[in-house]
């Protein structure tokens, strides 16, 4: 059953602890995602805002909060490796490097797969990100949720550099957001995004991630 929860007001705002989480607040959380909600989370590398994966309307929510073009490549968040085949075509040598590489704090751009929705592929290059997160709210939100998380770093439109600081998080999207999960500071930096569409890793961004290429 999926709860409907646009008519907040305002953001809730949930302390977890960043190495034992609260199962108690992660399964709110949960239940915030799969009623349509949108939430700020902490990652390995930055603040995220992330969505369910089938819900158009939470999804343009956080292309208005960013304000996002199509062109944008939104990133599966998944608890583990077992999710690439569902989501992206990858060959054994990109796997091998995928592998290394998580969980970290790395964004794969690969072939979407069919199982993809649409909306979430670059729509020229029929690509998606997906990365493996090493923090343990992530890991514990993903566990509870069984399937991968819609996600975006939490840049606002005209920044540099992610939020950082939840309680700054909540004062500016308080009225856009359902849920803030505080999970103390996680830095500053994005994921280094690697391009792996062409089967040759190609760096696009280099964040907080240090890619070693497998010998």
């Amino acid at each position: 059953m999926r709860l409907n929860l646009s008519g907040y007001d305002m953001s809730q705002y949930f302390r977890i602890h960043p190495d034992n989480p609260q199962l108690r607040l992660i399964r709110q959380a949960v239940a915030i995602i799969q009623g349509g909600g949108v939430i700020a989370y902490p990652t390995d590398s930055a603040y995220a805002l992330g969505c369910h994966l089938g819900d158009k309307r939470a999804l343009e929510r956080i292309r208005q909060i960013r304000r996002l073009d199509d062109s944008h490549n939104f990133t599966l968040v998944c608890r583990d490796l077992s999710d690439l085949g569902t989501y992206a075509r990858v060959d054994n040598s990109a796997y091998r490097l995928i592998r290394g590489a998580t969980p970290g704090p790395f964004t794969f751009i690969l072939p979407a797969s069919k199982e993809v929705p649409r909306r979430l592929v670059h729509p020229k290059r029929k690509t998606i990100g997906l990365r493996v997160p090493d923090n343990a709210i992530c890991q514990a939100l993903l566990a509870d949720l069984g399937e991968p998380l819609m996600s975006s770093t939490l840049i606002l439109p005209g920044d540099e550099y992610p939020l950082t600081d939840p309680l700054e998080i909540r004062d500016l999207l308080e009225h856009q957001l359902d849920l803030v999960i505080d999970g103390g500071f996680c830095g500053m930096e994005p994921t280094t995004v690697v391009n792996l569409e062409d089967g040759e890793p190609v760096i696009t961004r280099q964040g907080r991630g240090e890619l070693e290429t497998p010998a």
